[in-house]
């Protein structure tokens, strides 16, 4: 059963997050690394009467009055507001560590929507100074190339949930998240690691939770580049995506997209995408649908930032 602690202040998605609920994937924060920074709290409370009061149609999600109301059966509901707290009413029995998945999940990232913050799915990797999105649906194999380029020697700025803010001249930058990677048992095999090193995300999961304290950038930097990554039936490709096919490129791997319309943030989705889909440089990376190819697909990346720097 989840236990709430004294406080603790942790620097995460470029925000400072004081939470009651113990979160030992993110970094502590130190008093300079947050100056500035806008808070998010992570309390924990009955929310079972707020639920009845407010969901009717859906029995998963409800949004009211700028707060969602998240119900996950045998884990939790989560309630979102205002871009300003979440707060945790665990069921009986539930399991510490899927809550804590849904904290830094789903939950943030409508802490990064109701913050007008943009929220990508992917990994992002810090290579020469820069970011670069590996972005792509379940399964597409993103943690499988982000895990490939850090044993090349450059850095983790995001798994799974990519904080994009964009500056006053309109420049995206990326906000480092965690030093974790999650990777399945799959993955893990085909990269030579063993599993018994890692935790399971949570019981019974053959999902991993991968530290690289080592390799992880703890600054923001701009985001030069987006590879989406899809998985063909042919050779493992890279073709550059031009014109509208950007911006729908970025709207399909918004993280939890769905929640946009419901969010009323569809003219500030529109707007942002719209300001920065032409800025950086965009490609389709073809993943052939047998094989192990992460090693190609890495090299065929570098090649095409190493060409663009020239």
């Amino acid at each position: 059963m989840l236990k709430t602690e004294s406080q603790t202040i942790y620097n995460s998605f470029g925000l400072r997050i004081e939470s009651y609920i113990p979160l030992p994937e993110l970094p502590l924060s130190e008093e300079h690394t947050h100056l500035g920074n806008e808070k998010v709290t992570v309390t924990m409370k009955d929310l079972t009467s707020l639920w009845n009061e407010f969901a009717q149609t859906d029995e998963y999600f409800t949004v009211r009055d700028n707060q969602v109301l998240i119900r996950v059966p045998d884990t939790a509901i989560f309630c979102i507001r205002n871009g300003e707290s979440i707060i945790v009413s665990p069921y009986e029995g539930s399991e510490e560590d899927k809550i804590r998945l849904y904290i830094l999940g789903t939950c943030m990232g409508v802490i990064l929507m109701q913050k007008r913050i943009l929220p990508l799915h992917g990994s992002a990797i810090a290579i020469n100074g820069k970011a670069y999105a590996i972005i792509g649906v379940s399964g597409a194999g993103k943690s499988t190339l982000a895990s490939i380029l850090l044993n090349k020697g450059y850095k983790l700025l995001s798994d799974d949930l990519i904080a994009v803010t964009l500056t006053q001249d309109h420049i995206p930058m990326v906000m480092p998240a965690y030093p974790q990677q999650k990777m399945w048992q799959e993955t893990i095999d085909q990269l030579g690691m063993s599993s018994t090193d890692f935790q399971p995300l949570f019981d019974r999961e053959t999902k991993f939770a991968v530290p690289v304290p080592s390799r992880f950038c703890e600054h923001p930097l701009p985001l030069a580049g987006v590879f989406e990554l899809v998985k063909t039936e042919t050779n493992a490709a890279l073709e550059p995506i031009n014109g509208l096919v950007r911006f729908h490129t970025l709207l399909q791997h918004t993280f939890r997209s769905f929640l946009i319309e419901r969010l009323n943030l569809m003219e500030w989705h529109f707007s942002t995408l719209a300001q920065f889909a032409n800025r950086m440089d965009m490609y389709q990376l073809q993943r052939p649908s047998s094989g192990f190819t992460a090693h190609e697909l890495a090299q065929l990346l570098l090649n095409t930032i190493h060409k663009e720097e020239l």
